[in-house]
């Protein structure tokens, strides 16, 4: 029972994530209408989230974790098309070092990050009590594994991956390092391989199309790509480039140069 519902976490990541990266590739003049119609979408989520809290069949494990990701996507889309990112929103000055460094780069990203925190706690409102906990946990894990990935980009990795960045929010380059590695990045690898293959182990321990059993085989496949994608900050591969054939900009510019 597990192999289906990991096929569904890493189709269904690898579609959101394709969506937000061709809508946030397009001109900026489209921002304002792709966000509004995602949180549209996001508000049905929220809905569906609440609506099936008390489904414990397997068919409420994908719905709460389908959910989950919809909501993500729109926080995703609101970051990376400006509208919610921190009050901070110039590049890291030369000298800065130290807790200044730290509260510059915190600056960036608090208001995206305390609304991420809001909107987990809403889920786990919404569920409380109730037997269906694949949305807030879905939730939370993202938050979870994201909020990794960016203590280890301000730490420093080898490989940066930052062509994923718009224009419009070059300036958070500035806080990245390029190292050879920092304390965090194995304890992030650690921990995420090591919550995959619990996960797994739960999973494979519960009943047969349980509601459990299904959410435990999501949350283990959402942990291994977490974990690959903190692999993609070691190994000298640049992941943006899988996204490439999905960016409106990429598309664009070959119709023009076929011109």
């Amino acid at each position: 029972m597990t192999i289906p519902p990991l096929l569904f976490a890493l189709v269904l990541w690898f579609i959101g994530t394709a969506a937000v990266v061709w809508l946030d590739s397009r001109p900026r003049a489209t921002f304002r209408t792709s966000f509004t119609l995602a949180g549209v979408l996001a508000l049905v989520a929220t809905g569906a989230v609440w609506w099936s809290a008390d489904d414990s069949s397997w068919g409420g494990a994908y719905l709460g974790f389908a959910a989950a990701i919809v909501i993500w996507g729109w926080h995703e889309m609101g970051f990376l098309m400006g509208f919610v990112a921190g009050p901070n929103r110039l590049p890291c000055p030369p000298d800065a070092a130290g807790w200044d460094r730290l509260r510059l780069a915190t600056a960036t990203v608090i208001h995206h990050e305390v609304a991420i925190a809001a909107t987990a706690l809403l889920l786990f409102a919404l569920t409380w009590g109730q037997p269906n906990q694949s949305a807030p946990l879905t939730f939370l894990l993202l938050f979870v594994l994201r909020l990794s990935a960016k203590f280890n980009l301000y730490l420093g990795v080898p490989n940066l991956s930052d062509e994923v960045f718009p224009a419009h929010l070059a300036y958070l380059k500035s806080y990245f390092r390029k190292r050879a590695g920092n304390a965090l990045l194995p304890v992030s690898l650690i921990g995420s391989g090591g919550l995959a293959i619990w996960a797994w182990t739960v999973a494979e321990a519960a009943p047969l199309r349980s509601g459990v059993g299904v959410t435990a085989s999501l949350l283990a496949g959402l942990s291994a790509l977490g974990m690959i994608e903190h692999l993609f900050l070691v190994l000298p591969l640049r992941d943006a480039k899988m996204w490439h054939w999905a960016s409106a900009r990429n598309k664009a510019a070959k119709a023009a140069a076929n011109d």
